[in-house]
């Protein structure tokens, strides 16, 4: 049995419409012009028929499009003898769909490209006998040990148990540098490991491994539908009746039928419905090459109209996690000796802090010693007895107890101390702080610059600790104290629209869904957030935003310009052809030009070179603030204060 080629099933009226003309050639050779005009012309009678049912089951779901005009110009190349040109027209409509289609496939590659390499096996390690057996992906469980050999996909979410390990994750997050990973640290499926084989904890499913969390917003994000393609729709009601009317002023003014025929010829088929389609399918693959899942086109729309942006604080405008910014001894301890006796007693600890304090020990590469006993009081402090010696480390009502000199330190907004005693004595305090992310007053400044004018911060913080941020990343409207259901009633009372929520935490999923554009931070937020979220960043850099908000400022501006640059070609065409300069062959030819470059001009939604050049720019911009970084670090430094004098 002859098997059909793929094309002729995928695009059956391209291939009949090719049989044909090949039929119709080999007539006009044997000199059989009334069978090739019968052939033609029946033909185009018949694609006709079916344009029209098609135009009226789209116009009973309210969808007008440019159909009217392709099936009058058939019909009127048919009534005026122009059968040649019937066939080019047909080859046009059914051309345009492939064209479409094909464009469509290549804007969407890099979407595309997550679900093919869905990690499909995985090497599940014996601990006893070190073999390994081969699994599909879905059957690990949390818990499993697994092989991961170099450069394989990692199949599931881990915690890594070598040593050390690099993985490329550039289709997960947009970070181009492979990462270093170290034993303990979370590793992400569908990252690529890197030369050396590596051993993971599982500590996901598949099924909730990130990988999977990403496939499942890529595939609803390739599914919508743009507003502007609907406005471009809208474009055919005045397109197709000026094209009517230019078609009958010709034939009146001439007197020649044949006139009629030729302007409609080459006024279709408008590329209005291809070149919106294509540049935001075009948008939403650039988007997902920076490491932006954008869960729909109309969301690229909004956010290329956004006026008002809105921040959560934690996790967000800050790191999330608390950092030792200031180390305060008294009088007989120098830094280094107050931070590793505080270090050596929150080894003991299961307070948040306490793993901040030991790091900052680690980073100065102080030694830390094992206590002979430990006793915590929860959430108060941890006392330890280290030989003779005892450390207390804690709040200050706990320092107190049996430290009557404690005295509390002076604290600016955001900021938390951490007090320790040695023996009674009181020893100095340790400052800390959730640390304002480094971009992100910039990224304040660069959306006002992009036109969100409009800022305003979220938080359920204290009002001085809000203020003291804001202050740092240049926002002025600030509302602190707030519930969930605080936020979603501010932003739904903002007036400056769309608007842009971007957050990471569960407690943010609520206002990430009421806003006209919810923006969740994906890389270490909830997922509760980004399922609620219309934009997820897999990449922990606030300053994706900014690059959502050009990406969609782009894509609109190459949608609108691929409109009117399909529609002006198509207008000069027919004012040319209704002076008779255009023959309907030859219009017809002459339109499926512009339809290709109306499609390619649409293509450049994908915008390659735009992301190369912002690329470099971040990489300037990363050396310049490790250049002022190291100048800071090589100032002299107080040993009271241990900060640049």
């Amino acid at each position: 049995m002859t098997r059909i080629p793929a094309f002729v099933l995928r695009y059956p009226i391209v291939a009949a419409t090719m049989v044909v003309g090949l039929i119709g050639l080999v007539l006009w050779t044997v000199e059989a012009t009334d069978a090739v005009r019968w052939l033609f012309s029946g033909y185009g009678l018949v694609i006709a028929l079916i344009e029209l049912v098609g135009m009226l089951r789209r116009l009973r779901r309210g969808s007008f499009g440019i159909d009217l005009l392709a099936i009058i110009a058939i019909v009127a190349t048919i009534v005026v003898g122009e059968y040649v040109a019937t066939l080019l027209i047909v080859l046009m409509l059914a051309g345009g769909a492939a064209l479409e289609d094909f464009a469509a496939g290549r804007a969407a590659r890099e979407l595309d490209a997550l679900l093919k390499r869905a990690p499909q096996i995985a090497h599940r390690l014996d601990p006893d006998t070190g073999g390994t057996t081969d699994v599909p992906a879905t059957e690990v469980r949390v818990g499993d040990l697994l092989l991961v050999r170099p450069s394989e996909i990692v199949p599931v979410d881990g915690q890594l148990q070598s040593d050390s390990a690099a993985f490329d994750e550039s289709s997960l997050t947009g970070e181009s540098l492979p990462v270093e990973r170290a034993a303990g640290d979370g590793v992400l499926s569908g990252s690529i490991n890197g030369q050396t084989a590596a051993r993971i904890v599982a500590t996901a499913t598949a099924a909730n491994s990130q990988y999977q969390r990403i496939i499942a917003l890529v595939e609803e994000a390739s599914t919508s539908k743009a507003p502007v393609v609907r406005l471009a729709d809208r474009y055919a009601v005045p397109f197709t009746a000026g094209s009517l009317a230019l078609a009958a002023l010709a034939w009146v003014l001439s007197g020649d039928p044949v006139r009629f025929a030729e302007v409609l010829v080459v006024a279709t088929p408008c590329p209005l419905l291809l070149a919106a389609p294509v540049a935001f399918m075009g948008g939403m693959s650039r988007a997902a090459r920076n490491g932006i899942i954008v869960k729909g086109a109309g969301v690229l729309e909004a956010l290329s109209r956004a006026k008002t942006v809105v921040f959560d604080k934690t996790g967000t405008l800050t790191y999330g996690t608390p950092a030792i910014t200031e180390v305060r001894p008294e009088a007989d301890f120098t830094p280094d000796e107050l931070l590793a006796l505080a270090a050596s007693a929150e080894q003991y600890s299961s307070h948040v802090l306490a793993a901040s304090v030991i790091a900052a020990a680690h980073e100065r590469g102080l030694e830390l010693h094992a206590a002979d006993s430990a006793s915590e009081a929860a959430t108060f402090g941890v006392e330890a007895r280290f030989g003779a010696g005892v450390v207390r480390v804690g709040k200050l009502a706990f320092i107190h107890d049996g430290t009557a000199d404690a005295a509390a330190t002076h604290l600016a907004g955001g900021e938390l101390a951490i007090y320790v005693a040695v023996d009674g004595r009181f020893a100095g305090s340790i400052v800390a702080s959730d640390r304002v992310r480094d971009n992100a007053r910039q990224t304040v400044v660069d959306l006002a610059r992009l036109g969100v004018r409009e800022s305003l911060m979220l938080t359920g913080d204290a009002r001085a600790t809000a203020q003291h941020v804001a202050g740092q990343v240049g926002i002025v409207h600030v509302r602190a104290d707030c519930l969930p259901s605080d936020k979603v009633e501010a932003v739904q009372a903002l007036t400056r629209r769309p608007v842009i929520m971007v957050g990471d935490g569960v407690n943010d999923a609520p206002v990430l869904a009421v806003a006209d554009v919810g923006i969740a931070m994906g890389a270490k937020g909830s997922t509760a957030a980004s399922e609620s979220a219309d934009v997820v960043i897999l990449l922990d850099d606030i300053s994706r935003t900014v690059r959502a908000v050009r990406i969609g400022k782009d894509t609109v501006r190459v949608a609108l310009q691929s409109i009117w640059l399909g529609i002006m070609l198509s207008v000069m065409l027919m004012v040319v052809a209704a002076f008779g300069l255009i023959p309907a062959t030859a219009g017809a030819i002459s339109q499926e030009v512009v339809d290709l470059v109306t499609i390619l001009n649409a293509l450049r939604a994908i915008g390659g070179r735009r992301d190369e050049a912002a690329a470099r720019r971040v990489l300037v911009g990363v050396a310049s603030a490790a250049a002022e970084t190291q100048e800071k670090a090589d100032r002299p430094v107080h040993p009271a204060v241990d900060r640049p004098v």
